[in-house]
C-alpha cells in the first residue's frame, strides 16, 4: 500500500467526498481518511434529511437541469417561489444577526447552484421535497421556506450515492483511520498527515495538499462544556460519534486561526430518550419540527418561544438551545386533533415519546407537566388566538395578543380533542467555531497567512453560522465549500 499522495482529505462526510472527488477529476492520487468503520460512515451527512439550498430565478429555467427525469407535467404540479441571491443573502443576513463573514457567503451564494450541476451530471439525483417543505393548496403543492430538492434516499442516501461516485473515480478510502496529527516541513508547511488504524498500528501519509473536511466538536462531551457552556455536555447528538473535533485540534497545533462562533451550535428539537449520539436506522427521524402549528411548554407548564416566529427552516436549529435552557433540559410539543393530521413523518414513528389525551389535564399527568399551570397557559393562549384563516404554507400572520411570549403565525386554539404531546431535549447537529479559511479555502495562521498545504471545508470552517443558519445551507455549503477546496488542494499539487 503506497503511502504518498497528492491529496489526502481528511474526513468522509459530504464535504470530504466533495473535495476528493474535485480534487481526483483533476487528475491528482487522492486518499480519504474515514474515521468511522465502513458501517457507521459518512459523517454527520448520513444523518440529515439530504435537503439543499440554493438561489435560482425561475422554476423553469433553472430546474429542469436538477431533474432530468422528472416531466414537464410533473414540475407543473408545484408551485416554487423563485428563490434570488439577495434574498438567500438577506435570509443568511437575519438569522446570524449580520455576523456572517462576508467572503465566505459570497463563495457560497456564487457556487451553490453551479454545485448542484456539478453533482447532479457526476450522478447524484434529486427529488422534489414535496413531504417535508410544501402544502398542498388546492391541485398543486405550494413550497415554503425556500427548500425545494432533497437528495434522493434523504442523507444516507446522499452518502452512499457520493461514495459510489468518488470509489467509481479512483478515489482511494481508508475506513477505520484516524489523522492524529499533520505533518509539517521546516517552514511549516504541511506535508501529510499521520494516521492511527483500526488495528492500532500508526503510519504516516505524505501529500502535496491536506483538505480537513471531518466535522466540528459536537460529538465531544468535554469541547462541549468547555465552548458552549454549563449543561451542553448533557445535550444528545443528532449525528455521528466520530465527529471530535479532530482537524480542528490538529490545525490550532500548528497554528491555525480560530474563527467563528466558538459558543454557539446547529440545535433541534430532539426527541426526550432518544440515545446519546445519533442511530442510523432511525437518521433524523428523532426530530420533531411541526412546532409552528401547536405550542411548546416546559416541565412547569409556560410556554418559553414564539414557536410561529417564523418557517421552521429558520428557526429549528436555534430552538433546541431554548429547550435546554429549561427544568429538566426538556420540553413538550402540544397538538389537538385540528393539527395532528398535518405533524410531519417523523411524528409517527416507533421510537417516538408520546401522550394522548382526551382533556389537558390527563394530558399533563401523562407527561408530567404541572397540571394547573399547563392548563392555564392553554386557556390563555387559546384566547389570545385572533381569528382568521390558518394557512401553513405561507406566512399567515394569524397571531395572539396580549400573551408573552406571542405567537407570530399560525396561532390556531388548542381547544378540540384528542390532545398529543411530545418530549423533546437539546439535539446538537454541528458546531459553530472552526477554522479561517481564506477564498482558495486555504486555513489562515494566526497573522491572516494561509498555511501552506492546508485547505479545509465543511462544518470544521468557521465564520459562516452565528446564532442560527437557514435550513438546507449545512449540506450546501459543505458540498460547495468541498468543491472549492479540492480544486485548490489539485492546483496546489
Amino acid at each position: 500500500m503506497a503511502n504518498d499522495f497528492d491529496v489526502v482529505v481528511v474526513g468522509a462526510g459530504n464535504a470530504a467526498l466533495a473535495a476528493a472527488l474535485s480534487a481526483r477529476e483533476q487528475g491528482r492520487s487522492v486518499l480519504a481518511l474515514e474515521k468511522a468503520p465502513k458501517a457507521e460512515r459518512g459523517g454527520n451527512s448520513a444523518f440529515t434529511g439530504g435537503l439543499f439550498r440554493f438561489p435560482f430565478d425561475e422554476q423553469f429555467k433553472d430546474f429542469p437541469a436538477l431533474l432530468p427525469h422528472y416531466s414537464r407535467e410533473e414540475l407543473e404540479a408545484v408551485v416554487i417561489p423563485p428563490y434570488p441571491r439577495r434574498q438567500y443573502e438577506a435570509d443568511i443576513e437575519r438569522v446570524t444577526e449580520g455576523l456572517a463573514d462576508p467572503d465566505l457567503v459570497d463563495m457560497l451564494l456564487s457556487n451553490a447552484y453551479p454545485t448542484m450541476k456539478w453533482l447532479t451530471e457526476r450522478g447524484v439525483r434529486w427529488m422534489l421535497a414535496t413531504g417535508r417543505q410544501s402544502y398542498k393548496v388546492g391541485d398543486k403543492y405550494q413550497f415554503f421556506g425556500n427548500l425545494i430538492l432533497e437528495a434522493n434516499g434523504g442523507g444516507q442516501g446522499l452518502s452512499d450515492r457520493e461514495f459510489e461516485i468518488a470509489e467509481q473515480s479512483g478515489v482511494e478510502i481508508w475506513y477505520e483511520s484516524k489523522a492524529t496529527a499533520l505533518q509539517t516541513d521546516a517552514n511549516g508547511g504541511v506535508t501529510g498527515v499521520e494516521v492511527r488504524k483500526g488495528d492500532g498500528s500508526r503510519q504516516k501519509v505524505s501529500a502535496a495538499a491536506v483538505v480537513l473536511a471531518c466535522g466540528g466538536f459536537e460529538a465531544n462531551e468535554e469541547m462541549r462544556s468547555r465552548y458552549l457552556g454549563p449543561d451542553w455536555e448533557l445535550a444528545h447528538v443528532r449525528g455521528t460519534r466520530f465527529n471530535t473535533g479532530d482537524g480542528i485540534r490538529m490545525a490550532l497545533d500548528i497554528g491555525a486561526q480560530p474563527h467563528g462562533h466558538w459558543s454557539c451550535g446547529h440545535a433541534v428539537q430532539w426527541d426526550l430518550f432518544s440515545p446519546p449520539t445519533g442511530n442510523l436506522a432511525v437518521g433524523d427521524l428523532y426530530q420533531k419540527h411541526s412546532y409552528p402549528i401547536g405550542i411548546i411548554v416546559n416541565k412547569l407548564g409556560k410556554r418559553f418561544v414564539d414557536e410561529g416566529e417564523d418557517f421552521r427552516n429558520y428557526t429549528y436549529a436555534k430552538y433546541g438551545r431554548e429547550v435546554l435552557k429549561q427544568p429538566g433540559r426538556c420540553a413538550f410539543q402540544i397538538f389537538d386533533s385540528k393539527t395532528i393530521p398535518l405533524l410531519r413523518d417523523e411524528y409517527r414513528i416507533k421510537e417516538v415519546t408520546k401522550a394522548k389525551a382526551n382533556t389537558l389535564e390527563q394530558l399533563a399527568e401523562e407527561l408530567t407537566i404541572d397540571v394547573d399551570t399547563f392548563v392555564q397557559t392553554v386557556n390563555d393562549y387559546n384566547a389570545a388566538c385572533v381569528p382568521g384563516d390558518f394557512n401553513f404554507a405561507v406566512l399567515d400572520g394569524k397571531h395572539t395578543e396580549g400573551i408573552e411570549p406571542p405567537k407570530t403565525n399560525w396561532a390556531v386554539p388548542i381547544d378540540t380533542p384528542p390532545f398529543e404531546g411530545y418530549a423533546v431535549t437539546c439535539g446538537i447537529t454541528f458546531t459553530f467555531g472552526g477554522l479561517k479559511i481564506d477564498r482558495k479555502s486555504r486555513v489562515q495562521d494566526m497573522e491572516d497567512h494561509p498555511i501552506p498545504g492546508l485547505y479545509a471545508a465543511g462544518e470544521l470552517v468557521g465564520g459562516l453560522f452565528y446564532y442560527n443558519y437557514p435550513g438546507g445551507t449545512g449540506l450546501m455549503a459543505g458540498a460547495t465549500f468541498g468543491r472549492l477546496a479540492g480544486l485548490a488542494a489539485a492546483e496546489r499539487a
